[in-house]
């Protein structure tokens, strides 16, 4: 089978990113760090609703996907939101966003 490569393709990365975010715990935790800025693993385990080692997993597909920073102080790790990191979300959203406005318009007025 051939892959074909589409303009809002934005490689094999973009997978891992979209994977990341398809989860509504790691969405929430991303939100929580936009939001509240650094936080460490204890902080974010207390608001998440799961488990710390949860949270350490959910935060270790983060930064994979290029999402979030990492830092450790002593026995504590820090996460901050990587502000480019939806880039290619938001990129792959214009296109597409696009595209659909553009097939759905004529459709919208066809009945006019």
């Amino acid at each position: 089978m051939t892959e074909v490569k589409f303009r809002g393709d934005l490689g094999a990365n973009s997978d891992s990113l979209f994977k990341a975010l398809s989860d509504g715990t790691r969405r929430a935790l991303l939100e929580y760090l936009v939001r509240e800025g650094e936080q460490n693993v204890v902080a974010l385990t207390a608001v998440a609703g799961v488990s710390q080692p949860m949270v350490s997993r959910h935060m270790g597909k983060l930064k994979r996907a290029g999402l979030v920073t990492a830092r450790r102080t002593g026995r504590e790790t820090w996460f901050a939101a990587r502000t480019k990191g939806l880039g290619p979300v938001v990129q792959w959203m214009a296109i597409y966003g696009a595209l659909w406005s553009q097939r759905f318009t004529p459709m919208e007025h066809a009945g006019d």
